[in-house]
């Protein structure tokens, strides 16, 4: 007759056995999944709790971070995928990015910045924030499903309000836009601001000089 001592040591070594099953049949969902995969969907396909699936995930996260490996394990627009190694970058874009997908343009990418922080946003709202028409930069960033239609302004109009998709969160490796990093990062300091407006600023000589420059040009 078993004990309970060997009772709990056979507990434990199922309990075991069962989570590296499941770490594997993740690891090959995932590896020819599209899309991130959803802890609910991949805790009905495995017939365990959802929260025993995010557990064993950011488990197996954990260790592939630890074994440095090429790739990890990252929780995107709400479920989880395989994706390159950030330090990997500069071998990735040699294999597959540089010169084999189009890339945004500068508009583009300054609009889709716009639209990501200040969402939801009008085109016209837009066209104001830039100073020029955004509608064929709107239409493409739309057409590649990085933002689309989410609502309507409920003023005079109702004008069409535009947010980003669950595309732009993949293509961010985010899983929230909340994870976007804060604008504040990306803004001078005041002594950087001070530093450029006394450059800019003209000084009593060189006022003399423009003022001299101006008489000339009046005589002649």
């Amino acid at each position: 007759m078993d004990t309970p001592e060997q009772n709990d040591v056979s507990s434990t070594e199922f309990a075991e056995a069962a989570d590296g099953e499941a770490r594997r049949a993740i690891e090959a969902i995932l590896m020819v999944a599209v899309d991130p995969v959803a802890p609910n969907l991949l805790a009905q396909l495995l017939e365990v709790p959802a929260r025993r699936v995010e557990a064993i995930c950011d488990d197996m996260a954990s260790m592939y971070r630890r074994e440095r490996r090429g790739f990890t394990m990252e929780r995107v627009a709400g479920g989880y995928r395989f994706q390159s190694h950030p330090d990997q970058a500069p071998w990735v874009e040699r294999f597959v990015l540089e010169g084999q997908s189009r890339r945004l343009t500068a508009a583009a990418l300054e609009t889709l910045a716009i639209v990501a922080y200040k969402q939801p946003v009008s085109r016209v709202q837009m066209s104001a924030i830039r100073g020029v028409d955004v509608e064929g930069v709107m239409r493409n960033l739309q057409h590649r499903g990085l933002i689309d239609e989410v609502s309507r302004d409920p003023g005079p109009g109702n004008a069409v309000l535009y947010g980003t998709t669950q595309e732009f969160l993949e293509r961010m490796g985010i899983d929230a836009v909340s994870d976007l990093p804060p604008l504040g990062e990306f803004v001078p300091g005041p002594e950087v601001v001070e530093a450029l407006e006394r450059s800019l600023r003209v000084g009593p000589d060189e006022e003399a000089l423009v003022v001299d420059g101006a008489d000339d040009t009046a005589g002649e």
